[in-house]
């Protein structure tokens, strides 16, 4: 069972700046679902050449962090667990 007041949020951040957080995450699984976020980007300032690249997330840590924060709000009653089937 979760427990709010032992996770890794616990006491760490108001309930604004969780649901901001959270309004963050959804936002970038957008992105990196749809595409949209650029990983490497590169372009020619006066001096010479600039490059700027940005570490690719894992879809699968984004949507754990969403599920954590989401339990920590109250809006899921726990994070998914994986299914294990018994034969």
């Amino acid at each position: 069972m979760f427990n709010p007041n032992s996770s890794l949020l616990a006491g760490a951040m108001t309930r604004d700046q969780l649901q901001a957080a959270l309004t963050s995450a959804q936002q970038a699984y957008l992105e990196l679902s749809t595409g949209a976020k650029g990983v490497s980007f590169s372009y020619t300032q006066g001096d010479g050449t600039r490059s700027v690249a940005y570490q690719q997330t894992d879809i699968g840590q984004l949507t754990a962090l969403i599920q954590l924060l989401q339990a920590q709000l109250g809006i899921v009653k726990r994070p998914r667990v994986t299914l294990r089937f018994r034969y």
